[in-house]
């Protein structure tokens, strides 16, 4: 099982931190770069997408879940 590790992002200004399992991270910079945008770029479009509700850890996996669902159905 991979080991949850805490990273730090600058959103529209505002330092934000969030805590991802290597294979979430790992495939979420592998869309950043399919998408020819930074890491940091991705992140703040999936917050800015985000219920309010759901915290920034949990969009950022959910995100990455529903890329691996589309990719298999596309």
């Amino acid at each position: 099982m991979s080991v949850v590790q805490k990273h730090s992002v600058t959103i529209r200004g505002h330092r934000t931190s969030y805590s991802l399992e290597k294979p979430f991270f790992d495939e979420l910079a592998t869309i950043a770069a399919r998408r020819n945008l930074s890491l940091a770029g991705l992140i703040a479009e999936i917050d800015a997408d985000r219920p309010r509700e759901t915290n920034l850890s949990s969009a950022l996996r959910l995100f990455v879940l529903e890329e691996a669902k589309r990719s298999r159905v596309g």
